[in-house]
């Protein structure tokens, strides 16, 4: 039986006045036992190792709610497009050549780079998604994934077949550490009998949807021609939500569409620096929240980003809200949760996103003990506004060191750099 105590500055978030500054955390197995004041471990708890890190402040892992993993290939491949030229002219081209091996390698990539930046769990949508899985049950970490399908393309039947397929194969995979879900891709690119039917193999399966909602004016503009609806009004309208929903984007709504997501308990992922890049808008997260729904943080693909690192990506959600509404707008603590609490409930785990006796220790160390984060005024502060992807020192997850002292142990990070290069560099001189 493994038994690890960690003795550092806890910053549990399960609430925003609980900070221990001499703390300790007792894990059992996969799970946390213990979380308190230095002294607080139960007498009878004899660990195994104890990692002494005074000047690290351990929190739970990172969770990115919307990302392309595999995408990692694209990365800087095809820059400042907006985003239906992105997609039409670069992007999809690109992926019609990638192989099973190539996004095998791709999400190993990705993989390293989020191990390294202390996300511990994410929500991937892509295509072969097995090669997915199989990545993410080597690198340890804890992964939600959905079968991207898009209905009206030639593949549309054989995706959805794949995605039950994935559901039977992998729900439930790696302990636990891996859920699937449905990932219709977007309204604009499934018919209403599609997306019908995704729910109802979805409903079959006891499995959620996650798809892109409202993300750009052209979509907006797209299924108002089409349906004379919005988006949301449409997809409500075909029964799509009820259940497990988590909406990527959901940049352009409307005062009607905010009331149906809060109304059908839809969670959406935000993805600020994307939705900035490809100049898609800035989404009414201080609306969303304040009417009960459910906000995750997510960076979307290295291809719209470029990169995979949620503090980057903190940072970016807070300022953004703070220049759109005004600078009391999303606080230090509160987007912090969106990374951590509300992302566990976005992708529906019961006993992630907090560190807490009989939460799965999931947890991530950052080193303060270095320059831009003195004087310590406030650590919620450092830790949304400050920190950044090189700043994480230690990584667990269900209990497990998956990377100590920046080094990953589960994956060999020189061969996957090497790999993913050759393969992208082969994909896009097959396009030129």
């Amino acid at each position: 039986m493994s038994k690890i105590l960690i003795k550092a500055m806890v910053l549990p978030m399960t609430g925003p006045d609980v900070f221990y500054s001499r703390g300790e955390i007792c894990i059992e197995e996969d799970r946390i036992l213990s979380v308190g004041e230095e002294g607080s471990a139960p007498g009878n708890f004899v660990p195994d190792r104890i990692l002494n890190l005074p000047n690290d402040v351990v929190m739970p892992g990172l969770i990115n709610t919307h990302t392309h993993a595999a995408m990692t290939l694209l990365r800087s491949y095809a820059d400042d497009l907006p985003l239906m030229p992105w997609l039409h002219d670069k992007v999809w081209p690109f992926e019609d050549k990638m192989t099973e091996q190539d996004i095998y390698w791709g999400t190993a990539l990705a993989l390293c780079e989020m191990i390294h930046s202390g996300t511990t769990t994410m929500l991937d949508m892509y295509a072969s998604m097995d090669q997915v899985a199989e990545a993410v049950l080597q690198a340890g970490t804890r992964a939600v994934l959905s079968r991207g399908l898009i209905g009206n393309a030639p593949n549309g039947e054989r995706a959805l077949q794949e995605c039950i397929d994935l559901v039977q194969q992998y729900h439930g995979a790696g302990g636990g550490r891996l859920k699937v879900m449905f990932g219709p891709h977007a309204p604009y690119t499934c018919s209403g009998e599609y997306l019908r039917r995704v729910k109802a193999e979805a409903d079959r399966l006891g499995v959620g949807i996650h798809i892109h909602v409202a993300e750009t004016l052209d979509e907006i503009a797209m299924l108002k021609e089409q349906y004379g609806k919005t988006p949301v009004e449409w997809l409500d309208e075909l029964g799509l939500f009820g259940g497990h929903v988590v909406a990527a984007h959901c940049v352009h709504l409307t005062p009607n569409d905010m009331e149906i997501l809060a109304r059908r308990h839809v969670c959406v992922a935000h993805n600020p620096e994307s939705n900035m890049k490809l100049n898609s808008g800035t989404a009414p997260i201080i609306e969303l929240r304040h009417r009960g729904i459910v906000v995750g943080l997510g960076t979307d693909g290295a291809s719209s980003n470029n990169n995979l690192d949620l503090f980057g990506e903190m940072r970016s959600a807070a300022f953004q809200q703070k220049l759109q509404v005004d600078s009391t707008a999303l606080p230090a603590y509160q987007v912090l949760e969106m990374a951590t609490v509300n992302g566990a409930q976005t992708l529906g785990f019961e006993d992630v996103g907090m560190l807490a006796p009989g939460f799965k220790a999931d947890l991530i160390t950052v080193d303060l003990d270095q320059p831009h984060f003195y004087p310590r005024f406030s650590i919620p502060a450092h830790l949304a506004y400050v920190a950044h992807a090189g700043d994480v020192r230690t990584m667990m997850v269900d209990g497990r060191i998956l990377m100590e002292e920046r080094k990953i142990l589960t994956l060999d990070v020189h061969r996957v750099c090497q790999e993913a290069e050759t393969r992208a560099k082969r994909i896009a001189a097959e396009l030129n």
